[in-house]
């Protein structure tokens, strides 16, 4: 039977799209399938691993007949990554899907489709709002590398999402450093609503949503969270759980502040953690006479200093941060300069953007 003939980039495109989702090694064979659809002139893509499931449309496949397969998402897509970009004929004999593009012939087993374990959308009582693809996908940049990984506090191994108002909130916190960003919707939601998406929700969004002005519809239902953009549909369930009062961790009234060049800044720490400590990442900061110094050691008794000349004419201050918790921060923002707001060695930093009040940026010190 004739599924359909198309070219190559029309069915790897959607594929690529939908098989992020699809994990390696599952209990359940089925799940390391794509679900592959064809009705009249719209072929759908669907992957799913039962927690989150993305599906997307292509239009005008004129050819073939209508039916429904799963297929292993990972053999597929390499068949179609090796293959030149050239005719592809798709045809289904006694549970075995037929590849043949050119004079390459591959043939695949095929799960029934009936057997794929679909979530459905919610439908009723919601809460929905638009955003931009573009302003979403900034706003995940700048929150999503604070989420906890693997934490025995499930919900910090997510991000917090909050509509309210004319606004929309992303939190993440590892229960070391926190980030925070906000941005202003077009529409008013009516009600304030907390939700929390799971890490591979965050990072598997970030990497679909465009950089563009096109929006995301969003729909926030009971244990459930929809996004639609494009022609791709992104249904994830959600962490239910008690994220951290986020506005008590960020700190309102830090005496001192500092300006910092964040390149150069970014450059001095990355050659100080060289030389850090390989179990706990610690450099130290020392403040003092216009002069910020970047010092860092390990068991071996070497050592690394950078000195950056700067304003500061306050107290000499001295505190010790996980080197990488700085260097996530100033890697996913795009400002040429930072402000660091702090009180005293003891007591968390601040982190912000010179003239934005969108973006927080909350680091614990350590012990060095």
């Amino acid at each position: 039977m004739l599924l359909l003939k198309t070219t190559r980039d029309a069915l790897l495109a959607p594929l690529q799209a939908v098989s992020g989702v699809v994990e390696k090694r599952h209990t359940l064979p089925i799940l390391s399938n794509v679900l592959i659809e064809k009705t009249g002139e719209r072929l759908t893509f669907t992957a799913t691993d039962i927690e989150i499931q993305i599906r997307t449309v292509t239009t005008n496949v004129l050819e073939g007949e209508d039916a429904a397969i799963t297929v292993s998402a990972r053999k597929f897509q390499d068949i179609l990554r090796a293959l030149p970009d050239t005719e592809i004929s798709l045809t289904l004999e006694e549970r075995r899907l037929n590849i043949k593009a050119g004079r390459s012939r591959f043939h695949l087993q095929t799960l029934p489709a009936g057997d794929y374990p679909l979530i459905t959308p919610p439908d009723g009582d919601a809460v929905r709002f638009s955003v931009p693809q573009r302003t979403l996908k900034q706003q995940l940049a700048l929150v999503a590398y604070a989420m906890a990984q693997q934490d025995i506090r499930y919900y910090l191994n997510g991000l917090l999402l909050i509509a309210d108002g004319k606004s929309l909130i992303l939190v993440a916190t590892d229960g070391h450093r926190l980030a925070y960003a906000d941005s202003e919707l077009e529409m008013t939601v009516p009600s304030r609503c907390e939700v929390i998406l799971p890490r591979k929700t965050a990072l598997e969004l970030a990497r679909q949503i465009g950089d563009t002005d096109d929006p995301v519809d969003i729909v926030l239902s009971g244990n459930q969270a929809v996004f639609r953009f494009g022609s791709i549909e992104f249904v994830t369930k959600l962490i239910d759980g008690k994220f951290p009062d986020y506005e008590r961790v960020i700190p309102r009234n830090h005496p001192g502040c500092i300006t910092l060049t964040r390149i150069p800044f970014l450059a001095a720490l990355q050659r100080a953690a060289i030389l850090s400590n390989e179990k706990f990442h610690g450099v130290r900061l020392v403040l003092d006479n216009n002069m910020l110094s970047i010092i860092s050691s390990n068991t071996e008794q070497e050592e690394a200093r950078e000195e950056i000349e700067i304003d500061f004419n306050g107290e000499r201050l001295d505190i010790g941060f996980n080197v990488g918790y700085l260097l996530d921060v100033l890697n996913n923002v795009s400002s040429e300069t930072v402000e660091w707001r702090f009180h005293d060695g003891n007591s968390s930093a601040l982190i912000t953007l010179p003239g934005n009040e969108h973006f927080k940026y909350v680091v614990m010190p350590m012990r060095i």
